[in-house]
């Protein structure tokens, strides 16, 4: 292993037992579950080891002009990163997602786990470049260690442009997205010849279509998988609402429902991390309890598909 990836993967053993020590200082009540160790991924381009469960922004960090709910996203993000939480993402489409991010990280200390990621999602390299600039701007850093091509939006522009950066050092990582389940041909494609360090799209419990191409897909070219949409937007908990978790839930340390989905998310071998997104702090919580513990094998994922399509 080269020296370099050692550093990085001590680096993050370091920021993760941190943020762990603080949660159960702060949280006595999880305890239980943060007795075991985070479950991190490698990312496979680095080595560098990630939390597999991360924070979203859509609709929930949209809140710019409300300061009690500006507020409230800087109490998540404590959480978040009080249980070592890292991959915050975002982007430009989020309204002023961007902007609350920013203001947020500025009002919080233990965030030395963090890992900033966001989007290009313009058309044209110039006005890809200067809408980059601006998110660096609204974050208030001077780069990020993941940019990616939001919906595959001219998405062959913008690679030049973010090859550069990468080579002068303005971000880390190249990634490229889709969500709600569209463009899954034409992403194909383009991870089957383009050398991407990440990939992002939905992937849950009841939208399993990513198993057959996707995940193989960017196992076999070494690209590190973000899940969006873990949830479906809440509709998830549609069917699950009043329901017992099944007995058997607690042989992989599942204390919820949120954890009930995530946990069949992240248990994928070839899933880095999921991104749920909350404005809830109950929630966060929820959501980070998810990261901890063990993850259900082949055969309990089969029985959690099997116990869920029973709810509906």
């Amino acid at each position: 292993m080269k020296k370099g990836t050692l550093e990085l993967n001590r680096r993050t053993f370091i920021k993760g037992m941190g943020g762990l020590v603080a949660a159960i200082a702060l949280h006595p009540d999880t305890l239980p579950a943060l007795a075991h160790p985070a479950i991190t991924r490698p990312v496979p381009a680095t080595g560098e080891r990630l939390p597999v469960i991360g924070i979203g922004s859509s609709r929930t960090f949209d809140v710019e002009n409300d300061p009690v709910a500006r507020d409230l996203c800087v109490q998540v993000l404590r959480i978040f990163f009080d249980y070592g939480g890292a991959i915050i993402d975002s982007s430009p489409m989020y309204g002023g997602s961007e902007q609350v991010i920013g203001y947020c990280l500025k009002q919080i200390d233990n965030r030395q786990s963090l890992f900033t990621a966001t989007k290009v999602w313009m058309v044209g390299r110039h006005f890809g470049i200067n809408q980059m600039e601006h998110s660096e701007r609204l974050w208030g850093v001077e780069r990020f260690d993941l940019m990616q091509i939001h919906n595959m939006l001219d998405w062959d522009t913008h690679l030049e442009s973010l090859k550069n950066w990468k080579q002068e050092g303005r971000i880390r990582y190249i990634g490229i997205t889709t969500s709600h389940g569209r463009r899954h041909e034409r992403l194909e494609q383009v991870l089957s010849r383009v050398p991407f360090d990440f990939v992002q799209f939905s992937y849950n419990i009841l939208d399993r279509e990513v198993e057959q191409r996707l995940l193989p897909l960017a196992a076999e070219h070494g690209i590190a998988v973000i899940i969006n949409r873990p949830f479906r937007c809440g509709e998830l908990f549609n069917y699950s609402e009043g329901k017992p978790l099944p007995e058997w839930a607690s042989e992989f340390d599942c204390e919820n429902w949120a954890q009930f989905f995530l946990k069949f998310i992240v248990s994928h071998p070839d899933v880095t991390c999921a991104i749920p997104a909350t404005s809830r702090v109950d929630h966060m919580q929820e959501n980070m309890g998810a990261g901890f513990g063990r993850l259900p094998d082949a055969l309990a994922r089969q029985r959690m598909i099997r116990y869920y399509e029973n709810l509906i």
